[in-house]
């Protein structure tokens, strides 16, 4: 159905709007942890009818991966949806499940914030017969510190103590080392109840690349997607942590920062004049220094999250659909290379910003477009 208001409104919420049904389009499955949407973003605006090229795209998409994505997909799909007809269910159940379930046959496209792994490149190739899995980046945005300390409205935290809180080496807000950081705030001695990731996650890997590059004297794991500290609650997708955080007094976690409505976050001491708030705007400021490392079509990128540079926030995270560079199944083709087409348009990234996201830089958005023009 063609959208029929040219007009941006800004009345649809993005609260639940997958669509849900029973889909069918390349296999029954999927990896799915019950999440939905926790902070929501700002309301997005329609997109214009004319902006969305269907090219015959039809039928139902099944999706899964990156919860740190959900209400940019869920933005999108309402708009597409309503445009050509066709039914997206994006689970958000974690990009550990997006790349298996992908890898299984059972998706027509994942969302991972990690890149794919040459061990999940090669375990692809049997789904994406004559070509492999290639990594898109298409949503990019800040990892808030979200937390709940009675009084603190303005809190700091620098790498090292950061590292040390979700280590369970430092035990109570009132530590010597937060007040040092925070010179005139009221600090609680409250015990600190650090939320992290239950599944596999790639927003868990990238903020572990944070603690990796700035303080590896204090933080000695390995990283990935799988959390490796010890103590600390578990909780199941961003959405779980950012409920974890705010239903307990002395809580802090991890997730992307449209999970962080209606909730005091962290600003980061990086070295710079100023320490730096997660937003839209000092994200940006990371990802424009992406630089792109993959091969071939794959566009998988490097981030700085050593980064000193002033208004840059560190612990930014990109996140890529995962799909076939050959080999897509031919029943699902039309509507993913649509739908992956839409998302990547101007119109599609101009959704980001309104929800808490940071857009793609220009001169790798178009790199995305030309790969998915040649998707097969």
């Amino acid at each position: 159905m063609k959208l029929q208001r040219k007009n941006r409104l800004r009345a649809l919420s993005l609260g639940a709007i997958a669509v849900s049904g029973a889909l069918a389009l390349t296999a029954c499955g999927s990896d799915d942890n019950g999440n939905n949407n926790a902070g929501g973003g700002k309301s997005s605006a329609p997109a214009s009818a004319g902006s969305i090229k269907c090219d015959n795209a039809k039928g139902q998409l099944l999706a899964d991966g990156s919860s740190a994505q959900k209400n940019a997909i869920d933005a999108w799909v309402k708009q597409f949806s309503q445009a050509c007809g066709v039914q997206i269910n994006y689970k958000g159940g974690g990009s550990g499940a997006g790349v298996t379930s992908f890898n299984q046959g059972q998706l027509a496209f994942a969302g991972s914030d990690s890149a794919l792994k040459p061990e999940e490149v090669t375990a692809s190739k049997q789904v994406c017969k004559g070509g492999e899995g290639i990594d898109l980046p298409m949503v990019g945005g800040p990892i808030a510190l979200g937390y709940n300390v009675p009084g603190v409205d303005n809190l700091v935290l620098d790498a090292a103590t950061t590292a040390k809180i979700f280590d369970s080496k430092i035990k109570y807000w009132d530590d010597a080392a937060i007040k040092s950081l925070n010179k005139g705030a009221k600090l609680p001695h409250l015990k600190i109840q650090a939320f992290h990731r239950s599944e596999d996650s790639g927003t868990t890997d990238n903020f572990t690349k944070y603690l990796i590059a700035t303080t590896p004297a204090n933080w000695k794991y390995s990283g990935g997607k799988a959390w490796q500290a010890q103590g600390g609650q578990a909780a199941s997708g961003s959405a779980g942590v950012a409920q974890g955080v705010k239903q307990n007094s002395g809580a802090i976690g991890y997730f992307e920062l449209s999970y962080a409505k209606d909730m005091n976050t962290v600003s980061i001491a990086t070295g710079a004049k100023a320490p730096v708030k997660p937003s839209v705007e000092s994200a940006t400021a990371d990802i424009a220094a992406a630089k792109v490392v993959g091969t071939g079509k794959d566009l998988s990128l490097k981030l700085d999250y050593a980064t000193k540079a002033e208004g840059a926030y560190p612990i930014t995270l990109v996140t890529y659909e995962i799909v076939c560079d050959k080999g897509n199944k031919a029943d699902t083709l039309p509507a993913t290379k649509a739908f992956l087409n839409y998302i990547a348009s101007e119109d599609g990234q101009k959704l980001l910003s309104d929800n808490s996201y940071a857009p793609i830089p220009d001169e790798i958005i178009a790199k995305v477009r030309t790969t998915v023009a040649g998707l097969s």
